[in-house]
């Protein structure tokens, strides 16, 4: 089944075109701007290849009603829509991309939304309902998740590495880009995650903060005037590593200017490193233990200094890592040793393939 897969981020879009079930593109483009770079890239590939069965969209937000892969009718569109505030990053630049497929492609392709969110509808209440007014819950104020194409791909990959039942393994999943969040898995279902009801919640990120004290909010409101637009930036775009080191919002960058002595530079990094291990520590202690932690994503993959510096303070898990094959990663590769208690693992992260995987199920009643 040829299927074009649309995958937008907070900081670019992956374009992917292949032979479904193969996992090796027949077309692909890497974007950083939707509205300047998409049509021409989209012409491109139909001059390639003019036959394409269905486009699948990752969408972060679908909100409480849209929680499965679905086809973009105009009313799951307008859903996606009404989402825009909670996702602001993301969702505005993937409807985007829905609609230049309809002025390129045309109408008649089968468009599919991917929800982010939806490997995590199997939270439960404990997991998802926020300690403030139960009207909240009712107005559809709650933790979603996100990440959640990764996080599913990741999970279904580490057991078919682990040579294990899904059904038998707790995973700690550390999706870590310029976006980062933490899955507990168990049974092949997520069973928390840092991120909620926005993207913004959770670790420290490239440029937006994680979590914070909600009162830090309503003290810059009432004492510094701030503006909810203001906010809006600074915990999106200001904050995170570039925010505490004044450089970059690139873990390339802060290790690079750690490692040459700037201080806050190494502030930054400590303080992600720090409350990666502390939201680790809660996802261990919701599994109830954890047979494999899995690194995953743009700095997940290639920061050698962060997993060095994890899985050290882990130690006391009975994990142990090979400091050459972490120095020298392969990717979709077990870096502990064989004596370990808990497999250290890096996995490619494969949102594309897994989105062509939801497509072909819809389509093909598979």
């Amino acid at each position: 089944m040829k299927i074009l897969v649309i995958n937008g981020g907070s900081s670019s879009f992956k374009c992917w075109f292949g032979d479904f079930p193969s996992d090796r593109p027949l077309w692909s483009a890497h974007l950083g701007a939707i509205e300047a770079e998409l049509e021409p890239a989209l012409k491109s590939l139909l001059a390639e290849h003019p036959k394409i069965d269905a486009v699948g969209h990752r969408i972060v937000h679908g909100g409480p009603r849209y929680r499965e892969s679905t086809p973009l009718t105009p009313e799951v569109r307008a859903a996606i829509a009404q989402q825009v505030e909670f996702a602001p990053v993301h969702n505005r630049f993937e409807l985007e991309a829905v609609r230049t497929v309809d002025r390129v492609i045309g109408g008649d392709v089968l468009q599919i939304a991917v929800f982010d969110t939806g490997f995590h509808s199997t939270l439960e209440p404990a997991a998802f309902v926020y300690p403030g007014p139960y009207s909240w819950l009712e107005d559809g104020v709650r933790r979603y998740g996100f990440h959640g194409i990764n996080h599913q791909y990741c999970a279904g990959r580490a057991a078919a590495m682990l040579q294990r039942d899904p059904a038998s393994l707790k995973l700690i999943i550390c999706h870590l880009g310029n976006g980062a969040s933490l899955c507990a898995v168990r049974g092949g279902k997520s069973v928390d995650t840092t991120m909620g009801f926005t993207p913004l919640e959770g670790l420290m990120m490239g440029t937006r903060s994680g979590s914070l004290d909600p009162g830090i909010l309503v003290y810059l409101i009432r004492h510094r005037g701030y503006t909810a637009e203001q906010l809006d930036r600074i915990l999106n775009k200001e904050s995170g590593l570039l925010g505490v080191s004044g450089i970059s919002g690139d873990m390339r960058n802060i290790t690079e200017a750690m490692v040459a002595g700037n201080p806050r530079a190494k502030l930054a990094f400590d303080v992600y490193t720090h409350r990666l291990l502390r939201e680790i520590g809660g996802m261990l202690a919701v599994l109830g233990g954890v047979d494999a932690i899995v690194f995953t994503a743009g700095v997940g993959e290639n920061s050698v200094p962060l997993r060095q510096m994890v899985c050290d303070r882990l130690a006391f898990l009975g994990l142990k890592i090979d400091a050459t094959q972490n120095a020298q990663p392969k990717l979709d590769q077990d870096i502990a040793t064989p004596d370990s208690k808990v497999r250290v693992l890096i996995i490619r992260a494969n949102e594309e393939w897994q989105i062509a995987k939801e497509c072909h199920r819809l389509v093909s009643g598979a």
